[in-house]
């Protein structure tokens, strides 16, 4: 274990970044797990906290493992080195509406339709729980950069070498606190690990 759980994590994030405390960061967190971590970063770099919102499109074979992602505007990307066979057009076509009417209802239930804090021109510090794939931070790096945030800092207490190849181009700078071998699943590096309810999402970015 290398985290006894979430909010261990963000603590030991935020002291890698703190460098950023004062540029007023804007702190985007990936729904629901990272929620949490992003409320402590965004405290102690006196920042502001938001969400951004992506989701993962999963596999037809096993929707836990990404094939892509997709984020509020519709647009999607597929993970560069899989093997999509098997993997139709129709499929992808019904998993990318699937996961676009997710990420509205999402919206909708977690901060009651607020637009999203504008990220033009901040520095901008995006917060996972872990990175395996990279395909849904990959995503939301993309998504960042094209509504014209000024640095593009991904932040996350442990990756795999896969997510951190997919994400380093996409990110001015990648901050990470370990990238163990074998990977296997994000969740095995915590302690405890449970899963954030809607109510904390909605209380942790109203606070």
């Amino acid at each position: 274990m290398l985290f006894e759980d979430r909010l261990d994590a963000a603590c030991q994030l935020a002291r890698a970044l703190l460098r950023y405390r004062g540029t007023d960061p804007l702190v985007l967190a990936i729904p629901r797990g990272a929620v949490p971590m992003g409320r402590v970063i965004a405290d102690r770099l006196d920042g502001e906290l938001d969400l951004v919102l992506v989701r993962k499109l999963g596999s037809p074979f096993n929707a836990e493992f990404a094939i892509g992602a997709i984020d509020e505007s519709g647009a999607f990307a597929l993970s560069g080195a899989m093997d999509f066979a098997g993997v139709t057009r129709d499929y992808l076509e019904r998993e990318k509406a699937a996961q676009l009417a997710r990420l509205r209802e999402q919206r909708l239930r977690w901060v009651h339709n607020r637009a999203p804090i504008d990220p033009t021109g901040r520095t901008v510090i995006v917060v996972d729980d872990g990175l395996a794939t990279g395909a849904t931070m990959a995503a939301a790096l993309r998504f960042l950069r094209e509504r014209g945030a000024a640095r593009i800092v991904c932040a996350v207490p442990v990756a795999s070498h896969e997510g951190l190849e997919t994400v380093r181009a996409l990110a001015d700078e990648v901050v990470t606190l370990a990238v163990p071998e074998p990977f296997i699943a994000v969740s095995r590096f915590y302690r405890q690990f449970p899963q954030v309810e809607d109510e904390a999402v909605s209380e942790l970015l109203a606070a």
